[in-house]
């Protein structure tokens, strides 16, 4: 079902995919386009990267949509990237497990579509917003539910210092207490943490230009409605992408919302 799925979103596209757009392939020995009986060996779960941008486009997301691909399709999951927000209708979304917005930017949904994904995900479906994906939907009231924050500013590029506050959930699982990396720290316009459950913070005495305090939520997840939200708000470089360390923190946040227990 999940590779039906994917299929689904990519025929909706009409057009040709921009030329970094993928669908993780079928696995060996399944009944796909080689042919063969199929197996137990079909992915259980079906992922699907939204990479839309109406706004600013990151360079980065060149980098990290294929590495997302690779390590959710180890992860047992079908995984389809589109840039069609007509792929966001009940059917469509019917057999997803979760839905990530990687690096989007702008007003990205049309009414029809927001209520759709409204329903996936108090419904019990699981979504996840990476970096940019603050910098999305000002407009609409459930959105900013959804994501818990909003983008507000940033400094330049720097290294700083992020805090692990929850050394428990599967996405800091692999992250030491203070964690040194280089990224593009994203300000707020409010801080998100009497809705959601904090899972990391960056540390503003260790770069310049912050503006959210002494707490400056970096990470995060919480229950919407029946499914379950993630955020990251790093990965702005193309080098975030190369990080091991940081691209497992994004997939084992991807990967808990689509199974129950892990947010608080």
């Amino acid at each position: 079902m999940a590779l039906i799925v994917g299929v689904a979103l990519v025929a909706a596209l009409g057009c040709g995919a921009p030329p970094d757009v993928a669908e993780s392939p079928s696995p060996a020995g399944t009944d796909g386009p080689a042919g063969g009986a199929a197996t137990s060996a079909w992915p259980r779960r079906s992922a699907v990267l939204f990479t839309r941008t109406e706004g600013f486009r990151h360079d980065s997301i060149a980098a990290a949509a294929p590495a997302l691909t690779t390590e959710l399709t180890e992860h047992g999951f079908a995984v389809t990237r589109t840039e069609d927000p007509g792929a966001f209708t009940a059917e469509g979304l019917a057999a997803v497990d979760v839905v990530v917005f990687l690096e989007t930017t702008g007003d990205v949904l049309d009414p029809p579509q927001e209520a759709a994904l409204q329903q996936f995900v108090e419904g019990g479906g699981g979504w996840a917003g990476v970096h940019s994906a603050l910098d999305t939907e000002y407009d609409w009231p459930f959105y900013a539910t959804l994501a818990g924050a909003h983008f507000l500013s940033h400094p330049a590029v720097q290294t700083a210092t992020v805090r692990r506050e929850d050394a428990d959930h599967p996405a800091m699982a692999g992250v030491p207490d203070a964690w040194s990396r280089t990224d593009e720290w994203y300000d707020l316009r409010a801080n998100p943490r009497p809705g959601v459950h904090v899972l990391a913070t960056v540390d503003e005495a260790s770069y310049e230009g912050g503006q959210l305090g002494d707490d400056h939520p970096i990470a995060w997840c919480h229950p919407v409605g029946d499914g379950s939200s993630f955020v990251t708000a790093m990965g702005h470089t193309a080098e975030s992408w190369r990080e091991p360390r940081f691209v497992d923190h994004v997939v084992a946040g991807i990967v808990s919302v689509t199974e129950p227990g892990h947010c608080g």
